[in-house]
């Protein structure tokens, strides 16, 4: 039995005729719980972008639930950094959203490409620079943090990129720069509503006030 206090749940009984209880208690299982079986696929539509897939699922207490998910690309996101300065391209149309915002440079990995050399290639896209004007480029994950595992496989990478410091800028292509300091980084943080562009940027924050190993 567990739950809080005002609403206890048994995993072990069923429930009545809530169908929105019935769906949380098959996304909230304990620690040991098994895996769904899939009982079959009934829709699946692929672009280059991404691939769609509708499922009828079986939950370890024998419910059947519709679902959707898509497939697609892991992601990259870098941190560029000249001295003490954070550096970010102009802002750009987001789709998704209907509107233009700020965000750290950064892209999908393609299948020949490791997450390095996505982020070499984001940041030649989005900021005018080759691979010489990196000084070092450090990866702020090994293992791909999940971007929203409910609904899609994609796994966000971070990295930080010190660049050269006698490596003139493109005005055209860096929008704004922000301090290395809590000032700096606070102001950035009011800046940017891209989640994965503010958990890239808090993962590096924490590692400079923390010190390497943990965060």
């Amino acid at each position: 039995m567990v739950g809080d206090a005002n609403h206890k749940v048994d995993w072990g009984q069923p429930v009545g005729n809530d169908l929105q209880f019935v769906l949380y208690r098959a996304l909230m299982q304990p620690p040991s719980a098994k895996n769904w079986q899939l009982r079959d696929r009934f829709l699946e539509v692929r672009s280059r972008w991404m691939t769609l897939i509708g499922e009828h699922l079986q939950t370890p207490q024998g419910q059947e639930l519709e679902y959707w998910r898509i497939e697609k690309a892991d992601s990259v996101l870098i941190l560029p950094i000249q001295t003490d300065r954070i550096l970010l391209p102009p802002p750009s149309y987001r789709p998704g959203v209907g509107q233009v915002t700020l965000d750290l440079p950064g892209g999908r990995i393609s299948e020949e490409q490791s997450p390095a050399k996505a982020a070499i290639a984001s940041l030649e896209r989005e900021l005018g620079l080759d691979a010489s004007a990196i000084a070092a480029l450090v990866p702020l994950n090994t293992e791909g943090w999940l971007v929203n595992s409910s609904f899609s496989n994609q796994k966000l990478y971070g990295f930080v990129a010190q660049l050269q410091a006698d490596i003139p800028l493109l005005p055209d292509f860096v929008a704004g720069t922000y301090a290395i300091s809590s000032d700096g980084v606070h102001q950035l943080l009011q800046d940017i509503t891209c989640l994965q562009c503010r958990a890239v940027l808090m993962e590096w924050w924490l590692k400079q006030v923390l010190g390497p190993g943990n965060t």
